[in-house]
């Protein structure tokens, strides 16, 4: 299992940005979390099998409808298995 970091930039808030992701991780079988950050960014860790997090990542980077992805920075690391499931901070 690799846990990803992923901080995504654009017209990403207020455009369901959140719940998108936490579908996606969901269908993908990841667990972690998806919150939005003060500076207008997407804040996303995601612990899963590699391919899966692969596909989430492409994920994040299309976005949903009436989001405008500019960029996804993203980071690999080892899971932590810190979390049992995958939800929307506030």
């Amino acid at each position: 299992m690799k846990r990803l970091y992923a901080r995504v930039h654009g017209y990403v808030q207020g455009v369901g940005y959140r719940a998108f992701a936490q579908s996606e991780a969901q269908r993908l079988g990841l667990c972690g979390y998806v919150r939005n950050c003060a500076d207008g960014t997407v804040e996303v860790v995601a612990e899963g099998e590699e391919d899966a997090l692969q596909l989430f990542l492409h994920a994040l980077r299309r976005g949903p409808t009436g989001a405008r992805v500019q960029r996804v920075d993203a980071d690999y690391a080892e899971a932590t298995r810190k979390w049992n499931a995958f939800t929307i901070r506030r």
